[in-house]
């Protein structure tokens, strides 16, 4: 998939399209809190190349290649994704059709955009955010605390053009003081399209009960994985196993 740039206004978007064959859904890939583009590796194109469908990967404003956010996050974030920038991309790129796939915070946008009721034929979420927990916000604060040893920067450079902006964003977002107590649990009723959610039994950035609140409150069918030896990113720790049940639940999706 070869990234290039789409403009939303005034502001360029970084992105990579392998547009679907005839009939079939394009899977739309939105990437965790400090994740971009290119930090999915090549798990899209794999994903759909087996499942037969096109594949949309971007980097949200302030991450990857993409411009800087114009201003700072508040405690709407989550939803202003979900409402207005994931809409004028899918807009711009004629995707009314489509399966979406969340990590993390990207996981969180998913489920946001479907609880609105923007259209998909289902969805795939791996270590979302339902609401506020304190192991999340406390992972965090060490992340931060470390930010300066230069480790998690220099790993970031390989994948932001602004590392420091984009670790700022995440990290004063979560820990801002008015996002305490934020959840999207009531909102889970309105999802009603199909749903496959991940989540690693060794995550530091939230525990079972995120999913669990899903597998609870959904107003549609979800099939719920708990993965042992799995961390905060199932895409990369149990690749080939998440690539299996992701391309089973797709090729459902695809047959109705």
């Amino acid at each position: 998939m070869t990234p290039a740039f789409l403009a939303l206004g005034a502001r360029r978007l970084e992105y990579a399209l392998d547009p679907a064959p005839s009939g079939a859904p394009t899977l739309v890939f939105l990437h965790e809190g400090l994740g971009s583009l290119s930090t999915w590796r090549d798990f899209p194109a794999r994903l759909g190349k087996r499942a037969g469908c096109g594949a949309l990967v971007y980097s949200r404003f302030g991450h990857g290649q993409s411009d800087p956010e114009l201003a700072p996050r508040g405690p709407d974030f989550f939803a202003r994704e979900a409402r207005e920038t994931l809409p004028a991309i899918r807009a711009a790129l004629g995707l009314d059709d489509v399966v979406l796939v969340g990590h993390s915070d990207g996981g969180t946008i998913v489920l946001c955009h479907l609880a609105a009721g923007f259209a998909a034929r289902g969805a795939i979420v791996a270590a979302p955010h339902t609401f506020d927990e304190e192991m999340t916000w406390r992972a965090i604060e060490d992340q931060r605390a470390a930010w300066r040893n230069g480790v998690l920067k220099a790993r970031l450079a390989r994948h932001h053009r602004d590392p420091d902006a984009t670790f700022a964003a995440w990290a004063d977002h979560w820990l801002d003081e008015k996002f305490r107590g934020w959840s999207i649990v009531p909102e889970l009723r309105h999802i009603t399209a199909p749903l496959l959610v991940f989540q690693g039994e060794s995550d530091i950035y939230g525990s079972m009960r995120q999913v669990d609140e899903i597998a609870a409150h959904a107003g549609g069918p979800v099939e719920l994985q708990k993965l042992a030896g799995c961390g905060h990113d199932p895409f990369r720790d149990k690749t080939d196993e998440v690539l299996a049940h992701c391309a089973d639940f797709v090729g459902r999706l695809v047959s109705l």
